[in-house]
């Protein structure tokens, strides 16, 4: 087959999965056109059978703001006739659903087109009322349309009440670079690099450091464990709320305790080296960091929040709490360090979740599938 991918190339749960599936299909042997503003974040080598179609934004001073709809639309209008596509897979639905109906009139042929929602499309995209019309209109002008848990799907049901049927495709882990390999001697790696000893117990938290993260939440329950077991806290990454957490920190006495790692490149070490994985937010369509986190070994205590309730097994595969509630965080995360059976037993649960709910083969086929009912092929590739 040849599929045209649509998505922002920024470090996102959207942009890794869009080009994580891509690189899947063209190991499988289909051709995979990328048509993005930029270089997606993950695709940083050259891979056989993928090509990138990239748009360029002119800063006409007839508008006031550079055209990118329109501009992108135009550019997947080319690369369907260019290449003859079969299917274009077009990841959010405002703007890229929308660019991707646009882009198949100017194209004037019949190339199929699977939308996935991943959440801020919705959950945030959503409760504006002035783009809700847009939104129904990219899901409903979609010819199949994922969402990424099942939690986005009902809330997308509610909110926007489409006509299209939607089906609830998790996303999925790379196994190959997010794994438990070498696991031991990372972790002491990255401890003597950080200057934490060996025997201390390390809780990690990574995103985009939003309010709707709750990191707050995060770091209060910390503190809860800070004062019953030697532990530090590991905060990767950056974002809006960064200087109220520092003042939480402070205020709390944890400088010592807390390590603020940045923004990072190569987050698996950081996951590797974590016997805890953090997630608090208030919403979250599914948790991919979550998912990675897990996969490298590490435990995770989240909330109910949306998609994490699907991916954490809760007291099977991990712990879940209501929304907001850090004490009783902190009370199980006390419950599983002091219990080395315990975690043992959740981590090797986990791991056995993820190899049957999440591998990459198993949602990659649930993707070729879909696209080659489009297409009007029968039976795997």
């Amino acid at each position: 087959m040849k599929i045209g991918i649509t998505c922002y190339p920024s470090v996102g749960g959207s942009g890794i999965i869009a080009t994580e599936l891509g690189i899947q299909m063209a190991r499988r042997g289909h051709e995979v056109h990328f048509i993005t503003s930029n270089v997606p974040f993950r695709l940083d080598a050259n891979h056989p059978n993928i090509n990138i179609h990239q748009t360029d934004i002119n800063d006409y001073s007839v508008f006031r703001y550079p055209p990118y709809d329109i501009t992108l639309a135009s550019k997947i209008s080319e690369v369907i006739v260019e290449y003859d596509l079969d299917v274009i897979h077009m990841h959010y639905a405002v703007p890229h659903a929308v660019c991707g109906i646009l882009a198949r009139q100017m194209a004037k042929k019949d190339v199929g087109i699977v939308t996935t929602l991943h959440g801020t499309d919705i959950t945030v995209l959503g409760y504006d009322m002035s783009l809700v019309s847009a939104i129904r209109f990219g899901i409903n002008g979609s010819d199949i349309v994922t969402a990424v848990s099942e939690s986005l799907k009902k809330q997308t049901l509610s909110l926007i009440e489409p006509e299209k049927e939607i089906q609830t495709v998790h996303n999925f882990v790379d196994e190959e670079y997010f794994n438990m390999t070498d696991r031991d001697a990372v972790k002491a790696e990255m401890k003597t690099r950080y200057g934490i000893r060996q025997q201390t117990k390390v809780l990690m938290h990574t995103s985009n450091f939003r309010k709707i993260k709750r990191i707050d939440d995060i770091v209060r329950a910390f503190h809860s464990v800070h004062g019953r077991i030697d532990s530090v806290l590991v905060l990767v990454g950056d974002g809006p709320e960064m200087n109220s957490v520092r003042m939480l920190v402070k205020t709390l006495g944890l400088q010592d305790a807390v390590i603020f790692a940045g923004q990072q490149t190569d987050v698996r070490r950081f996951y590797l080296m974590s016997d805890i994985f953090l997630l608090m937010s208030e919403k979250e369509s599914f948790g991919l960091a979550l998912l990675e986190a897990m996969n490298c070994g590490a435990v995770p205590v989240g909330t109910v929040a949306g998609g994490i309730s699907e991916v954490i097994q809760h007291e099977r595969t991990g712990y879940l709490v209501e929304i907001g509630d850090y004490a009783r965080a902190g009370e199980r995360i006390i419950d599983i360090l002091e219990d080395e059976s315990l975690y043992n037993e959740f981590q090797s649960r986990m791991l056995e979740d993820i190899r049957r709910r999440f591998h990459s083969d198993v949602i990659v086929s649930k993707y070729e599938s879909l696209y080659r009912q489009l297409i009007g092929e029968d039976g795997d590739a």
